[in-house]
């Protein structure tokens, strides 16, 4: 197999969604992990997992930034952020009905939109890659 038969075409939606998220995960990496403490005394989430949580998602933002660059994403790498980001929704929302954290009104709203942000770039991103 040649990479060419692996790589996308560089389309507008799939580029620009790519760039989006780099920038917003990255930002909310930075935020997560040097703000863990005073974030967990305002959402009642705790603190550990919410800077691990920032932690994790700063080589994931590198990914991304990689891809975002690429004149032609690579399809499986695409196709690795839609899983990941998939997984972190339904984790996301799972992580509320486990009975692990118990977060305030204002906490279990953050979970929540975040998830939804989350789910929202996955959608673009699959979009993105059927155009391709």
């Amino acid at each position: 197999m040649t990479a060419t038969a692996t790589a996308t075409r560089r389309t507008p939606l799939l580029t620009r969604a790519l760039q989006a998220d780099t920038v917003l995960t990255g930002g909310f990496a930075v935020i997560l992990a040097a703000a863990a403490t005073p974030l967990a005394g305002l959402l009642d989430l705790p603190e550990p997992l919410l800077r691990w949580a920032g932690i994790v998602l700063l080589p994931f933002t590198g990914y991304l930034a990689y891809l975002a660059t690429r004149p032609a994403p690579p399809r499986r790498g695409v196709q690795a952020v839609i899983a990941v980001n998939v997984l972190w929704t339904v984790d996301s929302i799972a992580l509320l009905f486990t009975g692990w954290v118990d977060p305030n009104p204002l906490g279990v709203a953050f979970v929540i939109a975040q998830a939804l942000a989350v789910a929202g770039f996955a959608e673009l991103h699959y979009t993105g890659l059927r155009r391709s």
